[in-house]
């Protein structure tokens, strides 16, 4: 259908090309190729949209048959897995049954040898609890001597310190009271000697102020009659001056008033300047006689003060001798006690360290260790009897005393020596050994370096090294000490016949 249209329109594109002018042409050929691209797009939009379709449906029908052949090749696989567990399981059913039939064996075998460890066990521990218990009993009755006489010696401290301390009281209050009789008789005495010197003051003071009145008085008396006598006078020369100079009177008047003014005053201090006077040579001599008889008083209190400064330092020096002697004591006694303390608990680590390498070694002994713990005696009867005769005859001696107390630990100690034996033995064997080692570890460089050729080697002994069917290296006599035997070098015929033809 398309392609008749198109054909129709070409056909009627050509008959009416004829009767266009040119921009119609030119019209109608832009919209033929605009009418072209739409199709073209069109034709293209459509063909990606059919490749898109059948590229979603080939992608889905791929994953349809990758889910169906892994579902296949799962089932497969599922298969085999479950056969080979299937053997697997079967041979671990019977090696798990193998397994548990041996393990079976060992644990009755072990629970037989645990039971003959435990009646062992039980055998040593009885024993060990026995000893245990006797250096404990050894050790309490130790620890309570000690503190026996710990005690009587802190209970000797105390009754000398409680008898020093109350002789010191009794001195101390006796020497206070004396002290206090000293001081209230010293304060009756001053009081009475001012009262004394207050009511002499009195007594002085009023006789001085009579005295005063009396002359004040007489002095009054005569003074008026010279002022009325002077003012008689004063008045006519007043008169006189008055008359004279009256220009000056007011002048004069008030120089008077100032003069009046000013001998007042003078005489006042005048009085008062001659009562101090009188006052102060007084008290000059009254001080003077005071002084006299205080310096005395003072001189003698003085050298009582010293006196007693002088036994207060004796006493203070005697009891700070005593505290420093009671605190070297105390010192000592914790010094001592807390040395008791760190060796006893360096005894109980000792003892529990002791305890733990018991039981480790318990581990390590063998089958006949276990059985018989102590070897038996190699002396003969006779040779034991003497023995207990002697450790149980009493001497004097403090060392075989000492010696008696720890005689429940013979066993321990045969167990110990036949333990230092055994590694003296290991020892030497080690010894023997590693220089057995080292022989052969000479021997082996020698051999090693008689196979490699050097200029150094060679300048060296060398035991391959063989000029007239003789080496160069000293031959020299080993002797074994296992079997006290010489051991002789040997050098074999063959090599001897290959390296001489």
């Amino acid at each position: 259908m398309p392609k008749k249209k198109r054909g129709k329109s070409k056909k009627m594109g050509g008959k009416s090309l004829k009767h266009m002018t040119e921009e119609e042409r030119v019209h109608f050929y832009e919209q033929q190729l605009l009418a072209e691209e739409e199709a073209r797009k069109k034709k293209e939009e459509l063909l990606t949209q059919f490749l898109k379709d059948k590229l979603a449906k080939e992608e889905k029908a791929s994953n349809f048959n990758m889910l169906k052949l892994q579902n296949q090749w799962r089932v497969i696989m599922r298969q085999a897995k479950a056969s080979e567990l299937c053997k697997d399981i079967q041979v671990l059913a019977q090696t798990f049954e193998r397994i548990v039939d041996r393990k079976d064996a060992i644990i009755k075998s072990l629970a037989q040898d645990l039971l003959e460890a435990e009646e062992q066990y039980q055998l040593a521990f009885r024993s060990h609890l026995q000893n245990i218990d006797q250096l404990v009993e050894y050790q309490r009755v130790r620890i309570k001597t000690q503190h026996k006489e710990y005690n009587e010696e802190l209970g000797n401290i105390k009754k000398e310190f409680d008898v020093e301390r109350d002789s010191m009281i009794k001195n101390y209050k006796f020497e206070c009271d004396d002290l206090q009789d000293i001081m209230f008789a010293m304060e009756q005495e001053f009081n009475e000697l001012k009262t004394e010197a207050l009511h002499d003051f009195q007594s002085q003071k009023d006789e001085i102020k009579n005295k005063n009145l009396e002359e004040k008085h007489a002095l009054r008396m005569q003074l008026e009659g010279t002022v009325e006598e002077l003012w008689r006078q004063f008045q006519e020369a007043l008169k006189q001056y008055n008359s004279t100079t009256e220009d000056r009177k007011k002048h004069f008047e008030e120089l008077k008033s100032k003069d009046m003014k000013s001998a007042h005053e003078i005489e006042t201090q005048m009085r008062k300047l001659q009562k101090i006077h009188e006052c102060i040579t007084q008290l000059k001599a009254k001080m003077s006689s005071n002084a006299k008889d205080c310096e005395e008083r003072n001189k003698l209190l003085k050298e009582e003060k010293e006196a007693i400064l002088v036994h207060f330092s004796q006493l203070k020096g005697q009891m700070n001798r005593f505290r420093e002697n009671q605190r070297v004591k105390l010192t000592t006694l914790t010094k001592i006690s807390n040395k008791c303390i760190s060796d006893l608990k360096s005894k109980h680590e000792k003892g529990e360290a002791i305890i733990k390498l018991s039981e480790m070694c318990r581990k390590l002994e063998t089958e006949e260790e276990k059985v018989l713990p102590f070897y038996s005696s190699s002396l003969t009867e006779a040779e034991e009897a003497e023995i207990t005769a002697a450790v149980n005859t009493e001497t004097e001696n403090q060392f075989s005393q000492i010696m008696h107390e720890y005689d429940d630990l013979s066993n321990f100690w045969k167990r110990y020596n036949k333990s230092l034996l055994d590694k003296l033995s290991l020892d030497r064997l080690k010894q023997h050994l590693t220089q057995e080692n080292q022989e052969l570890r000479a021997l082996l460089k020698q051999y090693l370096d008689g196979i490699s050729v050097s200029d150094e080697i060679l300048s060296n002994n060398n035991p391959l090294f063989i000029v007239n069917n003789r080496s160069n290296l000293p031959i020299r006599i080993q002797v074994d000490p296992r079997h006290k035997r010489q051991v002789n070098t040997v050098i074999e015929a063959a090599h001897v016949v290959q390296n001489t033809i």
